[in-house]
């Protein structure tokens, strides 16, 4: 968050409204061509490596483990700025992609490539 509306980590995770599992959604939206390139889950401890490393860090809710993106493919995401949504229930992250350019485990650059 920027502008006037700066608040401190704590009071960022205090607001933020994480379901009864402690994940809130993460939408990851490319800063520069804005396509959305995928959903993944966070908790606090997500956000927080995310804040510090400056690359986006999920937890993984099938291996129960926290998921560093592109620390094997490397397609490693920078985050550029991030907000949470109106009601603090949901994430958006803008980031800059390193690598392939690939955000999706099928090998597509977004996880969003199925018309219908």
């Amino acid at each position: 968050m920027n502008g006037n509306n700066q608040m401190s980590l704590e009071e960022i995770l205090s607001q933020i409204k994480f379901d009864s599992q402690g994940l809130v959604p993460a939408i990851v939206q490319d800063a520069v061509q804005l396509d959305v390139l995928m959903m993944a889950w966070m908790d606090k401890e997500a956000l927080k490596r995310t804040i510090a490393c400056g690359e986006m860090v999920f937890w993984s809710r099938s291996r129960k483990e926290y998921w560093h993106k592109g620390e094997t493919s490397g397609n490693v995401m920078s985050v550029v700025e991030w907000a949470p949504d109106c009601d603090f229930d949901t994430l958006l992250f803008k980031v800059k992609m390193h690598g392939p350019q690939v955000a999706c485990h099928t090998g597509a650059r977004t996880c969003f490539f199925k018309k219908m």
